[in-house]
């Protein structure tokens, strides 16, 4: 055997993706963004609030991601760890996909009900946050939720959308997920 054919090339660097579905009608569209993001190499760990379980069932992020989903703090751990903490310290990037008006303000002032913000709450240092509203747009209008918005900007997560158009409220104006496959690029280029 020579020596070159003991070298191995090097494994492709897997970016860990903790993507966060929150209760927006929107919440169906998150299995299409945890399916792009898996199929360009993120190891994709979903994590569900109990208002997104309402939308839309664990078992397609579970099929699409390889990972088991995470919907409640005391969900069994594969470790010793509890799994928000270890989503948060492996973390290179928090996505929440879709982001209701309540999840922000959560976000905004460290509340930590759920295993989403406990993860955002404990995130590693290094970990970029990426968020995407979806709600109806007098909500995304509103001074509570712009102030935490700009709460959360001050400290370095960024917002993509939302977009205009018809809402699912019957509405239209602001409020729409952005299209997920720019939030899907988006996120790409924030872990490249």
């Amino acid at each position: 055997m020579s020596p070159q054919s003991k070298i191995q090339s090097p494994k492709p660097v897997r970016r860990n993706v903790v993507l966060g579905v929150t209760g927006s009608i929107a919440a169906h569209k998150a299995v299409d963004l945890a399916s792009q993001l898996a199929k360009q190499g993120c190891e994709v760990r979903v994590v569900m609030t109990a208002d997104a379980l309402r939308f839309v069932t664990a078992l397609p992020f579970k099929t699409l991601s390889r990972h088991p989903v995470v919907t409640g703090l005391y969900d069994e751990e594969e470790g010793w760890k509890p799994a928000h903490i270890q989503l948060a310290d492996e973390a290179d990037l928090l996505l929440v996909a879709p982001a209701t008006a309540n999840t922000i303000a959560k976000l905004a002032h460290g509340l930590a009900d759920d295993a989403l913000t406990c993860i955002a709450l404990a995130l590693n240092p290094r970990a970029k946050i990426l968020i995407a509203p979806a709600m109806n747009g007098k909500m995304w209008l509103h001074p509570a939720t712009q102030q935490n918005v700009a709460a959360l900007k001050a400290r370095g997560a960024e917002f993509v959308g939302p977009e205009e158009g018809l809402l699912s409220c019957g509405y239209e104006g602001p409020g729409r997920l952005w299209a997920v496959e720019k939030v899907a690029g988006r996120a790409l280029e924030l872990l490249a």
